[in-house]
């Protein structure tokens, strides 16, 4: 008899030490993100934009508004070698440990990372055609999140082809995605690789599946169709490997319309709008409440922001009245109150943003509107990573405690 109790003990106790052990995941259950603790979790955090995918106007530009056409212009002004010593030293002071601990400090508890596919494959981005560049540097972070306990959700921001059909996906004007297989191959085989690598990481949330798909400027009627299948096309592809994380499925026409979706196709999923200068008022965010009492599936605002304190506080309010969580845009921007952080603009600064928005048609342009003292210009360009590092951040009070959040002490 008490060879069998201990046998029994041995067994519970073994299982018990396996389910401990068990990783756990956020997840969703009805209208609810499930934390790792099993409560409803609300997300509230910010984007780390401009990091990974650059744009033009955090770098006070107008025209030259996606990375490609900010790399094309000031490579005109420095050259290629110097450009791919930016862009690397950019990748790694933009955004430290030292960002992710202020972000946990202040009160967040999630944030979102916007990225580029090219980072995963062997074209040249940001001075670099390593299609390991994006685990570098993703690992690194979500390192830095775990410790801190921050939770990640992984943003597509620019997608094979282009989702979007302007800047914002640094493609070529038209989103491209939804017309080539190739296209949608590559992406799926992407997020396969991506979900591969992080299926077991518990600080990861999920996966962003495509930002802002189809733009409002183009045939919607013909190109809308086609989203919610590559979205289930993507998301096969994620659950070939992984099961554990959740993916974050946006509207077309900037994460705005919802419409084009039927009953939700993944029993992990949580569905995600964008909403930036519009009035504070229930009726702009009932047709997300719509769709998710309909349906009993999570919804949550991926962007908002870039407004006045009072504004970012009043839709906070209205966003979490309906229980829906929250990641505003942007962390770190230059010149800027808008938003979570900001960093002064650096001397000589003012000729960059001068020769951007000269004519560069032809090399007769690019020759009149170069500046005489180019070492000036490197020097510029070198002062803004200075200035956009951690420690020469501004922290933007009222925004922050605005967000019901706070300024920790650096």
């Amino acid at each position: 008899m008490k060879k069998l109790i201990t046998t029994m003990l041995l067994s519970a106790a073994v299982m018990f030490t396996a389910a401990a052990q068990v990783p756990k995941f956020i997840t969703v259950k009805g209208k609810e993100i499930i934390g790792a603790n099993g409560k409803p979790f609300l997300i509230r955090g910010t984007n780390l934009g401009n990091w990974l995918v650059p744009e033009g106007y955090m770098f006070k530009f107008k025209t030259v508004n996606s990375q490609r056409l900010i790399n094309e212009a000031l490579t005109e002004l420095v050259g290629p070698e110097e450009m791919k010593l930016f862009w690397r030293t950019f990748q790694d002071t933009y955004i430290t440990e030292a960002d992710i601990k202020f972000l946990k400090a202040s009160g967040m508890n999630s944030i979102r990372i916007p990225f580029n596919y090219k980072l995963f494959t062997y074209e040249d981005y940001m001075g670099q055609n390593n299609p390991n560049r994006g685990f570098e540097l993703l690992d690194r972070v979500i390192g830095w999140c775990k410790k801190a306990n921050l939770y990640v959700i992984l943003d597509m921001h620019c997608a094979p082809g282009g989702q979007t059909g302007d800047n914002i996906d640094d493609g070529n004007g038209y989103p491209f995605l939804f017309t080539s297989a190739a296209s949608r191959k590559l992406t799926s085989d992407i997020w396969r690789k991506i979900a591969n690598h992080y299926k077991n990481e518990t600080i990861v949330m999920g996966y962003d599946l495509l930002n802002e798909p189809i733009a409002h400027y183009f045939d919607v009627k013909a190109l809308n169709p086609h989203l919610e299948p590559t979205f289930k096309e993507i998301t096969a592809a994620v659950r070939t490997v992984d099961k554990n994380h959740i993916v974050f499925i946006g509207g077309a026409q900037w994460d705005s319309n919802f419409k084009v979706f039927g009953k939700p196709f993944d029993s992990k999923s949580v569905y995600t709008f964008h909403k930036y200068w519009t009035d504070v008022k229930q009726d702009v965010i009932q047709e997300y409440i719509d769709y998710r009492d309909k349906y009993n599936v999570p919804i949550y605002v991926g962007e908002t922001g870039e407004n006045t304190d009072e504004w970012v506080r009043d839709f906070k309010i209205l966003c979490e009245k309906n229980n829906i969580g929250w990641h505003y845009w942007p962390y770190k921007k230059l010149d800027n109150l808008k938003g979570i952080t900001s960093f002064n603009e650096p001397d000589g600064y003012d000729e960059i943003i001068a020769y951007t928005e000269k004519p560069r048609g032809s090399f007769e342009e690019i020759r009149k509107a170069a500046p005489a003292d180019r070492e000036k210009i490197k020097k510029a360009l070198w002062g803004f990573l200075e200035n956009s590092k951690f420690a020469n951040c501004i922290p933007n009070k009222g925004y922050i405690e605005a967000l019901g959040l706070k300024v920790p002490g650096k």
